[in-house]
């Protein structure tokens, strides 16, 4: 396994609450859209074994081409010892990644693509918003559905409804409202739904799409195979 130790290049606040981590990129480290990497601080290999509270799994929220690995994270003031480590870092000082794979590279099947997220899970789906403005060869339109109650949404650069790209961005602040539109968004049949979140937003997305008639191949999740059958054993009970 490949370690790369790497330098903090610049951190942006992208909200009171969210800040993007661009890293230096490694000259022979490449990924494709709907990363993630293993994010690991300074001493997490340092005894016998990995210390796993100074690791995380996070989504990688650039494209190769802008010659920096963004890491995208919510940093709540009342957090856990290795959000307090990241929150401390600056510029210059030193992380590792490792172990990069995508769950979620954008499928070009000639459909329309929904990306459903909560919060900071739309830094996942920036790289494919940004691959499709790209190429959008073999993908009708894309429409990003994003909750967030803190109504300090992100990325509003690039996640604006744009007609002569075929995409469209929307926010809601509140459950309710994003389910609903969940609803009107499964209408189409043959879609294709990309769904990022914490494990319990994940179910009860599944749950509304599936009672809405739309297949498990339909549905796309930011996680390895073997760990699909925890979210689609919902299908017995339908």
């Amino acid at each position: 396994m490949q370690i790369y130790w790497t330098k903090i290049n610049k951190i942006i606040e992208e909200t009171p609450e969210v800040k993007t981590y661009l890293l230096d990129r490694p000259k022979d480290f490449t990924w494709e859209e709907g990363s993630h990497t293993h994010f690991a601080l300074k001493g997490f290999n340092a005894g016998d074994k990995p210390n796993r509270s100074l690791i995380r799994h996070m989504s990688i929220s650039s494209l190769p081409h802008e010659n920096a690995i963004g890491i995208t994270t919510r940093i709540r003031e009342q957090c856990s010892e290795f959000k307090s480590i990241l929150r401390s870092l600056e510029v210059g000082n030193e992380v590792a990644i490792f172990k990069t794979h995508s769950n979620l590279p954008l499928k070009r099947e000639d459909k329309n693509v929904y990306l459903l997220s909560s919060g900071v899970g739309l830094a996942t789906y920036r790289p494919i918003v940004l691959d499709y403005f790209e190429r959008a060869d073999n993908v009708n339109q894309i429409h990003s559905l994003n909750i967030d109650s803190s109504k300090a949404f992100l990325f509003t650069d690039i996640f604006t409804s744009a007609p002569d790209k075929k995409f469209e961005a929307q926010f809601v602040d509140n459950r309710k409202d994003y389910y609903e539109e969940v609803k009107n968004l499964a209408a189409d049949k043959d879609g294709l739904f990309y769904i990022v979140g914490s494990d319990d937003f994940l179910v009860q997305n599944i749950e509304v799409l599936r009672e809405q008639g739309i297949k498990p191949e339909q549905i796309m999740l930011d996680k390895r195979a073997q760990e699909l059958p925890n979210f689609f054993s919902i299908e017995s009970s339908l």
